[in-house]
């Protein structure tokens, strides 16, 4: 046979024994189809390294950790800068000593904020080393986390205020420091000596105590009364702090009017100069009262200015033993620098202020002035009634 017809024979058919037996045809499938599959490649000795294995484990762990932090962080962002649940503005008071985690659960509590450790977390980052300030605070509604965070690191807590007015004496203010809602704990058990607290309006925050006011006071007074004191009219016929604070008293109680009390402070200067008695009313009333003060419906009586106490400066010479009262800058400031006049007299006018009088003569004329004034208010305040009783029914 020749060789085409062998090739021809290998490439129709087969010969299983590899001899010139017969040739047994393929099918055209069997003809295509390779006679031996190759094997595949082996694999590097590196490749089956457990060390490889370990560290591919641990790059897909990391990646899956950054993604699931990367998640975590954008939630925690989106959830403190977003607005919050409160639907009304709501005071929320941070007590002294708390910790941001105690805080933030009181903010989740009240229902201010959504998730309170957000809030601690978050927080915590933006903090850095500052921390969250005690008090007691205003939060608007809807508003969010970092706006609260920022509102309680900046520490502007919500103020409340006293009002010690000038001329109260010293029960007066601590019975006004007592009945304050907002301030806690007890006053002082031994009371400032009369004088020596400021009139002013005190600004606190909720949980104040009293004695910090009253310690405040007693400070305040005693900077403003050295300062005006350094500064007075060296021919002043006061010779120590004290007289010059108790004088002050005096018109602080004679006057409530600024543009006053220069004069009336210039009429008792006079009267201590001459060696003339204060005659003060307000002196006898305190000697008679004491810092209680007159009952408002109580009026001075003729008797009042024959009782004998120490402050009665109708019967003493100089001036009372203490101040009778707590008096203000106008006042410690009329006295230290007042008016230069010859008046040695002064009375109410009936419209709120005084006329003053150099001469007792004209003293006197002023006396009659005001009391025909204080008995024509008599009679019309009596037939003011009087009218209304008789007069007719509106049809």
């Amino acid at each position: 046979m020749s060789d085409s017809n062998e090739n021809s024979a290998a490439q129709f058919g087969r010969n299983e024994t590899g001899s010139n037996g017969p040739i047994i045809p393929k099918s055209a499938n069997e003809a295509l189809r390779p006679e031996r599959v190759p094997e595949p490649p082996k694999r590097s000795r590196k490749a089956r390294s457990q060390v490889v294995i370990f560290l591919n484990f641990l790059m897909t762990v990391v990646v899956f950790v950054a993604l699931a932090a990367a998640g975590a962080v954008y939630y925690a962002m989106h959830a403190y800068e977003k607005p919050g649940p409160l639907e009304a503005n709501q005071n929320f008071i941070v007590r002294s000593g708390a910790g941001i985690i105690e805080i933030a659960e009181g903010l989740e509590r009240n229902n201010i904020i959504t998730d309170s450790r957000v809030f601690r977390f978050v927080s915590e980052a933006y903090l850095d080393n500052e921390t969250l300030k005690a008090g007691e605070y205003e939060i608007k509604a809807h508003a969010s986390m970092q706006e609260i965070m920022e509102l309680l690191k900046s520490g502007k807590s919500i103020l409340y205020a006293v009002s010690l007015p000038e001329g109260l004496t010293v029960k007066q203010m601590f019975r006004k420091l007592s009945d304050d809602p907002v301030l806690v704990g007890d006053l002082p058990a031994d009371l400032p000596a009369e004088g020596t607290l400021k009139p002013d309006t005190y600004k606190f925050t909720r949980g104040t105590k009293r004695a910090e006011i009253v310690q405040q006071m007693v400070s305040a007074q005693k900077a403003l009364v050295e300062q005006i004191w350094e500064k007075r009219d060296p021919e002043l016929p006061v010779t120590s702090v004290e007289e010059f604070v108790t004088l002050a008293s005096i018109v602080e109680k004679e006057t409530g009017r600024a543009d006053e009390r220069p004069r009336v402070a210039s009429v008792f200067i006079n009267r201590l100069e001459k060696g003339m008695r204060l005659q003060s009313d307000p002196t006898i009333i305190y000697g008679i009262f004491g810092g209680e003060g007159k009952p408002a419906d109580r009026a001075i009586l003729k008797s009042d200015l024959e009782k004998e106490t120490p402050y009665n400066t109708y019967l003493i010479k100089g001036l009372p033993p203490t101040p009778i009262a707590n008096p203000g800058r106008a006042a410690l400031e009329a006295v230290a620098n007042p008016s230069r006049t010859p008046e040695l007299y002064f009375v109410a006018d009936g419209t709120g202020g005084h006329v003053f009088a150099a001469t007792l003569d004209e003293h006197n004329a002023n006396v009659r002035r005001w009391r025909k004034l204080e008995a024509e208010k008599a009679a019309e305040a009596a037939k003011a009634p009087a009218d209304a009783a008789t007069a007719p029914e509106a049809q």
